[in-house]
């Protein structure tokens, strides 16, 4: 059996560097836990970027994949299949939208809500062609596509990878003036946001800020779209994040958690008027709502509700943010967050900064990863425990304190 070591050096020698890890070799993963190839295991504090919220290895969802992959995987969009109209049926009604655009990832899923949206913006709308222009927050993370990053301020996403797609034009975020003064422009057809900014540092807006953007946008006719790739599937403490101001987004985006990490799958919601702009020929996926990832997202979002996530997520989101911020010391400087989707803001002491505090959280058990330098994000599975959480805050505690 090879060492963690000789596994960190074969995809240092043969993969592309696009990544930097924390150095720990995964090896296996039940619930909220992982363990390394040495056998040591721990709590699992980012959830795959949210996408295991239903945790590890759920055996519902598992066995949903087995069962399907044993009798048909992949038709394409060339022909039907008997498990596609039974998941679009299921979905829509699970989130109260007419139809379901089935993708891969959540990055393609934000590309087709775009191209959705400008569809839409010349046969609704009314817009001269090639005019269409949306409007997105800086501090933005929707995807790594060449027109995702054309609008991103984030310069190692952007850098060196254009010339960049034109037609976006980007505001601050939680900025309802700076919103008001763009939508003046009668070419915009709509707008982008992400409900909590989750890579930018779990930045959340003003309480009401994402019902009045959403008013605004309804009184200018434009589309209002809710990016919830990751807020999305109960992490927030509702079933998405968007529920906490009671808004439905004219186009939603879903990907990670809906398929409970098993399985690459998104989807784009939207109503009728939306959505039949689209028509044969003019988007689609060879992999986009295959047999395997229908069956797998049906048993994922069957599992937020028999298993009350959002409930869970909502309650001991509290708990964890109340213990950090009550928690006396002079490395962590702000605590933040909504249901189980929260992050601290670190401050150096003694050079040591947020990269090394979670090396000596991982040391503790527990594996969490910085962002932007001085964040780090706390994103549990939604299925731990009050008593496992309550470990964890634990040895947040004590690795803090260690310094």
């Amino acid at each position: 059996m090879k060492t963690s070591e000789e596994h960190i050096v074969l995809e240092d020698k043969y993969g592309a560097h696009n990544y930097h890890p924390l150095p720990v070799v995964l090896a296996k993963g039940e619930g909220v836990f992982l363990w390394d190839v040495d056998g040591k295991i721990y709590y699992d504090f980012l959830s795959s970027y949210s996408a295991v919220n239903q945790g590890h290895c759920h055996p519902k969802i598992v066995a949903a994949l087995k069962k399907q992959a044993d009798v048909l995987t992949l038709t394409s969009r060339a022909f039907y299949n008997d498990t596609l109209g039974e998941y679009e049926k299921y979905i829509t009604d699970y989130f109260g939208f007419d139809k379901v655009l089935p993708m891969n990832t959540g990055a393609e899923a934000v590309e087709t809500a775009l191209k959705l949206c400008r569809k839409w913006s010349y046969q609704k709308k009314g817009l001269s062609a090639d005019s269409a222009k949306i409007i997105v927050c800086d501090g933005n993370f929707h995807g790594r596509t060449t027109t995702i990053i054309s609008f991103s301020n984030d310069p190692d996403a952007r850098n060196e990878f254009g010339p960049y797609t034109p037609g976006f034009i980007n505001i601050p975020y939680n900025d309802l003036e700076a919103l008001k003064e763009v939508l003046k422009d009668p070419n915009i057809a709509g707008f982008m946001v992400e409900p909590i900014q989750g890579e930018a540092g779990v930045f959340v807006p003003d309480e009401g800020y994402l019902k009045a953007a959403y008013d605004l946008c309804s009184a200018a006719n434009i589309l209002f779209i809710a990016d919830e790739v990751q807020t999305g599937i109960a992490r927030t403490g509702k079933l998405l994040a968007m529920d906490h101001e009671d808004v439905k987004p004219d186009i939603l985006i879903l990907g990670k958690a809906i398929s409970g990490g098993v399985f690459p799958v998104s989807a784009v919601l939207a109503n009728d008027e939306v959505m039949m702009c689209i028509q044969p020929g003019e988007h689609g996926s060879t992999f986009g709502g295959n047999p395997l990832a229908n069956k797998v997202a049906i048993a994922a979002l069957e599992v937020v509700k028999e298993e009350k996530l959002a409930e869970n997520s909502e309650r001991l989101g509290k708990i964890l943010r109340s213990e950090l911020a009550n928690f006396e010391n002079d490395m962590i400087t702000l605590v933040r967050g909504k249901g189980l989707l929260n992050a601290i803001v670190i401050k150096p002491k003694n050079s040591k900064e947020a990269w090394d505090v979670c090396l000596k959280l991982r040391d503790n058990g527990l594996l969490a990863k910085p962002t932007h330098g001085d964040i780090i994000r706390f994103a549990p599975p939604l299925v731990i425990t009050e008593e496992q959480l309550m470990d964890c805050i634990a040895i947040i505690k004590k690795t803090i304190l260690s310094f």
